[in-house]
């Protein structure tokens, strides 16, 4: 039902198999040790790991005790980690190794946090710290089964938090309603009985999490987890395991695109990609690359869904709403928008029920949140005129220059195809002309060779490609794009280290831009 594939130093698999039976056997051997660490129904504990089998072992491990789990990105780190942990009261973590040293530096400063046990590979060398085990060493193999607590519907089953691109994260109260619901909407994506479903996607995130995981357990469908993504590794797994759809976001597009090109791309078992902000000018393309077909979908671990299948719809639409919801485009006063006007995405219930979003100890933020009894996404969308829907930006993110709104998007694709890029995410700083509201264009850019580095060939392959208004005014040389588990680039992040006079900034020699 559901593999686990990771690789040891030498490359080999190293592969995991779940099935009901399994994850039953497992799942009441870590409730046993977490209950004799004092785990009862409402508590929380934290899962910081990469995609180990030991997460959904874990996952049913709360629901025998009617616990709480609590998703972190295993890169999460400093006052973030210290922050999660401490602000839903976590009784413990079971993480992977190599998040150790970033809980042992913050730990201290989350009172709550009793406990932590280990998965992954041991080092014989080093000694663990107090109240530090490994997992595999506690667990409780043998002993009567322990009665199922999560029993419910309402109850809490997972705290999930927001990304926190724009500030503290919120943690997002996730009941075993809303994760049974996961079947329907993994149907409602197309995905059938004879796929092997497959993601790279963190389970930390609602992606895998809900759409993989959950779909395969709600629905019978095998799923194929790698440790984490990797796109040298990606089509030796999908090809190996014989995996027929994959999960993929926004800028991993970008990134696996601009890998070159080979002989194989077309060489894989997919039909469908299960995108969730496929670039518009990348689609066709990368259709046609890879030989499959892209269903594009829209929504939020907390809530909103809409659909664009394959030769369905305009390509760009993020899709229309399943018969469940109703979606609308509204401005600033709640007025419908008229047809490519943009406004914020807002969904309501079909059925005329209001939406809930419980946003654990912030009740200010879930009243803003379904303000009316309606979900309010937060981002910035149009409609066109027979009722497909676009996604623009996130509210308050969008890049405008001279008087124009610029695609980033748009961007990313064209300077991903530089030969020298691996990897691009393009964001706005304020503009140096002082108007309000404008922004100057920065490319964040991962080098293929750093030692080759070029910046006026990556300037002068922009001028080729794109309108003068839209070539980057910055580049910004990165090892890295900082991402959160959802591959979401931390923009703040590199706002944080971004400035003109910065040794990795290279700026336009002549910004003329004028419109």
């Amino acid at each position: 039902m559901l593999t686990f594939v990771g690789h040891d130093a030498s490359g080999a698999y190293v592969v995991a198999h779940r099935h009901f039976a399994s994850l039953w056997r497992r799942g009441q051997a870590i409730a046993r040790a977490l209950a004799a660490r004092g785990v009862a129904a409402g508590d929380r504990f934290a899962l910081q790991m990469q995609n180990h089998a030991e997460f959904a072992d874990a996952v049913v491990a709360s629901a025998i005790l009617g616990a709480v789990f609590v998703p972190i990105d295993p890169r999460t780190r400093g006052k973030k980690l210290q922050y999660m942990l401490d602000a839903v009261g976590c009784k413990g973590v079971i993480a992977g190794t190599y998040c150790l040293e970033a809980l042992q530096e913050v730990v201290h400063e989350a009172p709550s946090v009793g406990w932590v046990l280990l998965v992954g590979p041991r080092d014989p060398a080093r000694a663990l710290p107090a109240r530090t085990e490994w997992l595999d060493d506690v667990v409780v193999p043998d002993g009567p089964d322990l009665p199922v607590t999560g029993d419910r519907l309402d109850m809490a089953m997972q705290m999930m938090f927001t990304s926190g691109t724009t500030g503290d994260p919120k943690a997002i109260v996730g009941t075993y309603q809303r994760y049974a619901s996961i079947g329907d909407i993994v149907r409602a994506l197309g995905v059938i009985d004879s796929d092997r479903m497959y993601t790279g996607l963190s389970m930390t995130h609602g992606n895998a999490l809900m759409i993989t995981m959950g779909g395969a357990l709600y629905t019978g469908v095998p799923a194929v987890f790698s440790l984490k993504f990797t796109k040298s590794r990606l089509w030796s797994v999908i090809r190996d395991f014989r995996c027929t759809t994959m999960n993929l976001l926004g800028g991993m597009f970008s990134a696996i695109y601009s890998e070159p090109p080979t002989e194989r791309d077309a060489d894989n078992p997919l039909r469908v990609v299960l995108s969730a902000g496929m670039p518009k000018n990348l689609w066709e393309a990368f259709e046609k690359r890879f030989d499959l077909r892209v269903l594009e979908f829209y929504g939020a671990s907390e809530g909103g869904l809409l659909v664009k299948h394959p030769g369905v719809g305009p390509i760009g639409s993020i899709g229309r709403p399943p018969p469940s919801l109703i979606a609308h485009i509204l401005d600033e006063e709640d007025c419908e928008c008229a047809p490519f006007q943009p406004g914020e995405i807002v969904f309501e219930n079909a059925d005329g029920s209001p939406a809930v979003v419980d946003y654990f100890g912030n009740p200010d933020a879930s009243q803003k949140k379904t303000r009316g009894g309606w979900l309010r996404m937060g981002d910035i969308g149009y409609r066109d005129d027979e009722g497909w829907f676009y996604f623009m930006h996130r509210k308050g993110n969008e890049i405008r220059r001279n008087g124009d709104f610029i695609s980033p998007g748009f961007l990313e694709k064209e300077i991903a195809e530089h030969p020298n890029v691996i990897d691009v995410f393009v964001y706005g700083v304020k503009s140096t002309n002082g108007t309000p509201g404008e922004k100057d264009v920065v490319a964040a850019i991962v080098a293929q060779d750093a030692r080759a580095w070029d910046a006026e060939s990556v300037f002068a392959f922009c001028e080729t490609r794109l309108e003068k208004n839209s070539v980057p005014s910055y580049l910004q040389l990165v090892d890295e794009i900082p991402k959160t588990a959802s591959e979401k680039p931390l923009e703040r992040v590199l706002l944080e280290t971004f400035s003109p006079s910065a040794a990795n900034v290279f700026a336009r020699r002549t910004d003329d831009v004028a419109a």
